[in-house]
């Protein structure tokens, strides 16, 4: 009996072990943890720690608690002008409802593959409503674009019911077809060359406006300015004929020296020779006469 029960005693606590181990299983962070019993969720575990199932019936699987990237591929889209465009997106997801979701998709690639249909028929739909030079040049275009786009999927998803939640939807690329690509930019080239020449004819034109009103301006401000100068001059010349006149009848003789010694600076300036009659009235000062 003895014997038995040394031998008995080892299997019962690796049993023991086996079960404990069969039942416990660990939630870390940023996952959930689905306990399924013949193919139902019984519950959904989402904090950390350490919980137990009933062994050998329940199993558990796991499913990401945080966001999610999913990187569509590259699909081609004809635009609002018929242009054939190669559009490139991605959306920003997340499980929202585990038992929804492991109800209706099961797994992140069946999730993803939903994903990838709603925000291509999004994208799709937006982009053939708006001309490609809009959306390579318009950069708030584009933003309006993306959260259009982003709204519409999410609306879809939830109406399907598949809790998950989408959180962005963003285009990162849109280009042109290779074999497209030249012709279109040598249209787009000469369209800009286009504009570019009326942007300079009309300023040109504006310069010649601005130029023929400063000449204009300018013609007005120097005939006026000349009028000012011929007033002012001749109002001077009458100020200083009228000062002469006060001042000859205040001392004729005195003006008359004046005069008289004025006109000999000028005479003589540069020590010339000249030659006057000894009596003559002008000569009389500098010979010192009276």
């Amino acid at each position: 009996m003895k014997k038995r029960w040394l031998i008995g005693t080892p299997i019962v606590v690796i049993l023991g072990l086996i079960l404990l181990f069969s039942s416990a299983y660990i939630v870390r962070e940023g996952e959930y943890k689905a306990v399924l019993q013949f193919g139902e969720v019984q519950s959904i575990k989402e904090n950390p720690g350490i919980h137990f199932k009933i062994p050998f019936i329940q199993s558990v699987t796991s499913l990401p608690k945080y966001q999610i990237i999913y990187d569509s591929s590259p699909s081609n889209i004809l635009t609002l002008d018929k242009k054939p465009i190669i559009v490139d997106n991605y959306t920003v997801w997340r499980i929202e409802d585990p038992q929804k979701f492991l109800r209706t998709l099961q797994t992140v690639e069946n999730a993803e593959g939903r994903i990838g249909d709603a925000t291509y028929n999004a994208v799709r739909r937006k982009l053939s409503e708006i001309e490609y030079g809009k959306i390579i040049s318009e950069e708030t275009a584009r933003g309006n674009l993306n959260d259009e786009i982003t709204k519409e999927v999410a609306s879809v998803l939830e109406r399907d019911g598949y809790g998950i939640a989408i959180t962005d939807v963003r285009i990162k690329r849109t280009d042109l077809p290779d074999d497209n690509k030249q012709s279109v930019f040598n249209r787009m080239i000469s369209d800009r060359k286009a504009i570019a020449a009326s942007y300079l004819s009309e300023g040109d034109e504006e310069s010649r406006k601005i130029t023929s009103n400063a000449d204009r301006q300018a013609t007005e401000i120097v005939a006026q300015a000349q009028a000012d100068a011929k007033r002012i001059i001749a109002e001077g010349e009458q100020e200083a004929a009228q000062i002469y006149n006060e001042a000859y009848s205040k001392d004729p003789d005195f003006y008359n020296l004046y005069r008289t010694l004025q006109s000999y600076r000028t005479t003589l300036n540069g020590e010339p020779v000249i030659m006057l009659p000894i009596h003559s009235p002008y000569a009389s000062i500098l010979l010192g006469g009276e």
